[in-house]
């Protein structure tokens, strides 16, 4: 009898400890665990080094991913996360950003908040993120380049929705915003959307995910974008 007590006591405790880890994992909402180690082995940047962060969701993570050469033959660091919207960016915004002593920010996001990841999202909370996270970095003479969200029709995980003229209306804001505030914009939208203002298979599979055809575009544009930015005046 008494080993069934046991027995039955081992088994209540089993879904305790499962429940537990489930609640601690559910602690870290914004994913500052990511790259935490990462950060704290990254060491200062050099007098005269050009430190450039990349924040974004896993259109960045992906970026390294796909063709790692981009970031390592360049003072560029990737702090992307896939399936990140902004609330969980400004989140981490200054442990991944701020902390790492950049010149450049490279700014990538939105489009998760759109698709409605971490819940219902209006452009306007989108938009508040944004400009909170540029109002962090330039209060740390961190230069600011904002991207245009990529071109999106579907999402693959979110049928039904139907972002494409979502899309068009933030990046509109985006660079009215950038314009107003002297931050370089840099425009993927124009040179990678298709008839449907969508990303076409050529460019990304499964029309959210740029395959390497589609970061070959990217990656001269935000070269440009990254060197304006640095011939700003402070």
């Amino acid at each position: 009898m008494n080993s069934m007590k046991i027995i039955s006591k081992r088994w209540l405790i089993v879904p305790a400890i499962l429940l537990s880890v489930q609640f601690a994992q559910a602690q870290d909402w914004a994913n500052l665990k990511r790259y935490q180690e990462e950060n704290s082995k990254l060491s200062a940047p050099s007098g005269n080094e050009n430190r450039v962060v990349f924040m974004g969701n896993s259109i960045t993570e992906g970026w390294k991913n796909n063709h790692p050469e981009f970031f390592s033959s360049k003072p560029y660091v990737c702090r992307g996360i896939s399936g990140q919207t902004t609330p969980q960016m400004l989140i981490r915004f200054h442990q991944d950003v701020v902390a790492l002593k950049p010149k450049v920010v490279v700014m990538l996001c939105g489009i998760n908040d759109i698709a409605g990841n971490t819940g219902p999202s209006t452009l306007e909370m989108i938009e508040d993120n944004i400009m909170a996270m540029t109002e962090i970095a330039r209060a740390n003479k961190i230069k600011v380049v904002l991207s245009s969200v990529l071109p999106a029709f579907a999402f693959p995980w979110k049928p039904g929705v139907e972002p494409a003229d979502k899309v068009i209306e933030l990046n509109k804001w985006i660079k009215s915003y950038a314009e107003e505030n002297k931050l370089i914009y840099v425009d993927y939208f124009s040179a990678m959307k298709d008839e449907r203002n969508g990303l076409p298979k050529s460019l990304a599979e499964d029309g959210i995910h740029p395959n390497k055809a589609g970061y070959a575009i990217m990656e001269p544009l935000v070269d440009q974008a990254i060197a304006k930015a640095l011939k700003q005046k402070k």
